[in-house]
């Protein structure tokens, strides 16, 4: 069903039914504009939006880049980034990379031929600048503090991750812990650099020893927990735990279970994150909260300022919050 044909069937011309459709419609009569509108629904008339989008030069369409849609933290994230999305009246195209390049590059390559306004990417350091050679669209990175330069024209939403970690290792001094220890994702990005600083600067400022053996990195999952536990329980007796995210720290609490070790009485955890679950696992869990649905709505409206060519802040580094339950 086309524009022409519903015209037809209502006896009106084409550009009538174009500005009713279109809402554009303020000196046509009600008897008309409702006409036009019940022929359409009847006849499940379904817009040509690619023929719109060509006229003008925009598809009000989004492309998300993710690297693990199965993690709360990006599940979560993207539920912001869509709910802003459909406020502003764009659609959103999701796509997980897995931690990819060659999918990351893939999907660059797909989203632009399908002429999305614009691309939130988070992507590994290594990736992010072949993914900038083959942009040609607006570009936000989300959750990767990577330095592109100035004039690079892309955007960045991040959180301060080293403050973070400061803290949440701070508040396990505090709560008296001698021996702690840290598993965490290795350095690929910027954020898990900047959380094995945070941790290392906290000790050092408590004039605390940093030892090698106490340090575990991975990667993002509750298997690195998991297994980072076991790995630090078989050769260090240690009374703290800071945990690169919350996965991480549910593998680590049962790993520490297995071991018949008491949370919080002989071991305290702290994550960072603060995904949803974070509040009903055994014990719930002390954690550095993100404000992660706020990096979706941020990122989104951050790309559609660009998108319109508004004058804006091209870097935003929101806070981070200690949330304190049972587990420390």
């Amino acid at each position: 069903m086309t524009i022409k044909e519903i015209a037809k069937l209502a006896g009106v011309s084409s550009a009538t039914v174009s500005k009713v459709l279109s809402g554009k419609d303020q000196y046509i009569s009600e008897e008309t504009r409702q006409r036009v509108l019940f022929i359409a629904k009847r006849e499940n008339y379904i817009p040509n939006r690619v023929a719109q989008s060509l006229r003008m030069k925009n598809t009000k369409t989004l492309g998300i880049i993710m690297p693990d849609v199965m993690n709360l933290f990006f599940s979560e994230l993207v539920r912001g980034a869509e709910d802003a999305a459909e406020k502003e009246g764009y659609s959103v195209i999701l796509c997980n990379s897995d931690n990819d390049e060659l999918k990351e590059e893939k999907y660059i390559q797909i989203l632009q031929e399908k002429m999305v306004d614009g691309i939130i990417l988070t992507a590994s350091e290594d990736s992010v600048f072949k993914s900038l050679k083959q942009r040609r669209t607006p570009m936000v990175l989300l959750d990767r503090d990577i330095d592109v330069g100035k004039d690079s024209g892309v955007g960045r939403i991040t959180v301060d991750n080293k403050k973070g970690a400061y803290i949440a290792t701070n508040h396990l001094i505090e709560k008296g812990c001698k021996s702690i220890a840290i598993i965490s994702s290795e350095n690929k990005n910027r954020p898990s650099a900047d959380r094995l600083n945070g941790y290392q600067t906290a000790l050092s400022e408590n004039s605390m020893e940093i030892d090698e053996r106490k340090i575990y990195l991975d990667n993002y999952t509750i298997e690195s927990g998991y297994s980072g536990m076991k790995y630090i329980l078989n050769s260090q007796e240690i009374d703290g735990v800071f945990c690169g995210n919350d996965l991480i720290a549910i593998g680590a609490i049962q790993a520490l279970k297995e071991n018949k070790i008491q949370i919080p009485d002989q071991v305290k955890i702290v994550g960072f994150d603060d995904i949803s679950m974070s509040r009903y696992i055994d014990p719930p869990l002390t954690t550095i909260r993100q404000p992660i649905y706020n990096l979706g709505k941020e990122a989104i409206n951050m790309i559609i300022s660009m998108i319109e060519n508004k004058e804006i802040e091209m870097t935003r580094v929101l806070g981070t919050k200690l949330v304190e339950r049972q587990s420390s």
